[in-house]
């Protein structure tokens, strides 16, 4: 069985485990969070952006349109193509962000213009 470790997402302080052979996408879609942006799982499409703020990790081979040199530098990388080597921490990106950007609540409800 594969070692298991803890993933926080900053933006909406959720955590989840991931085993050190599952992408972190898969452990993100484990959470049952309804909108998390799934494309190609094969780091060609850019819709799983996150930036690892914290841990260690080992990167795939992911699409140079979607992640530069210089983002993979910063920690910006695919979550499709990232796999746990200790805890992380981590702040999702881009398209991720309107299901994880702000608290686990819910926002305000909108009320219907007449």
């Amino acid at each position: 069985m594969a070692e298991k470790f803890l993933v926080h997402i900053e933006n909406s302080a959720e955590e989840y485990l991931c085993a050190a052979d599952q992408d972190l996408l898969r452990g993100m879609e484990a959470l049952g969070r309804r909108g998390i942006p799934v494309g190609c799982r094969g780091g060609g499409c850019g819709v799983c952006k996150v930036q690892i703020t914290a841990g260690e990790y080992e990167a795939r081979k992911m699409s140079r349109s979607y992640v530069s040199a210089e983002e993979i530098a910063d920690g910006i990388v695919l979550a499709c193509r990232v796999y746990p080597r200790s805890d992380i921490r981590l702040e999702v990106q881009g398209k991720m962000i309107k299901a994880f950007g702000g608290s686990a609540a819910p926002g305000p409800e909108k009320t219907p213009k007449p």
